[in-house]
C-alpha cells in the first residue's frame, strides 16, 4: 500500500522529513499537533479581533510546520494568510480578505494532522507491501 492519498500532503517531502528524523519523528509530528493548533486558535482570534498583526507570527510559524513535514497546502494557506496580513498590517488595514481561508484553516489542519498521524501509525506501517508484494500480519 502506497502512502494514504491526499492532495493535502506531498510524501516526498513527508518521507525525506521523516528519514531525517527517523524516531524522533512521531514526536516532532506530536510537536506539530500542539503548536499548530495554538496558531490555528490564535490565527482565528486576530481575525476576530481584525488584527492584522497578531495573524503574522502565528501563520508563519504554521506556514514553516507545515511544511516541513509535507503539508503544502496547509503550508500554502498559511502563507497567504501571513502575506496578506503582512500587508495589512504596512497598510493599516483589516485583514477580512482572507476571511473564508482562516475559517477554511482549522479543518484543513485536521484532517492533514490525522492523515500524518495514520501514515506514521506502527500499524500502518506493517500493512505496507513487503518484497514482492506481500503483507505482513
Amino acid at each position: 500500500m502506497a502512502p494514504l492519498e491526499s492532495e493535502l500532503i506531498d510524501w516526498t517531502v513527508s518521507a525525506d522529513t521523516r528519514a531525517a528524523l527517523g524516531p524522533n519523528f512521531v514526536r516532532i509530528l506530536g510537536y506539530f499537533r500542539e503548536d499548530g493548533t495554538r496558531s490555528v486558535n490564535e490565527i482565528e482570534q486576530a481575525m476576530r479581533a481584525k488584527d492584522p498583526a497578531a495573524m503574522v507570527l502565528a501563520a508563519h510559524k504554521l506556514k514553516g510546520e507545515a511544511l516541513q513535514l509535507g503539508a503544502l497546502r496547509l503550508s500554502a494557506t498559511a502563507e497567504t494568510i501571513e502575506m496578506t496580513a503582512r500587508t495589512c498590517v504596512e497598510h493599516h488595514e483589516t485583514p477580512e480578505e482572507v476571511i473564508e481561508l482562516v475559517a477554511a484553516l482549522r479543518p484543513m489542519f485536521h484532517e492533514t494532522l490525522a492523515i500524518l498521524e495514520e501514515d506514521a501509525s506502527p500499524l500502518v506501517q506493517q500493512r505496507r507491501p513487503q518484497g514482492f508484494g506481500r503483507l505482513l500480519g
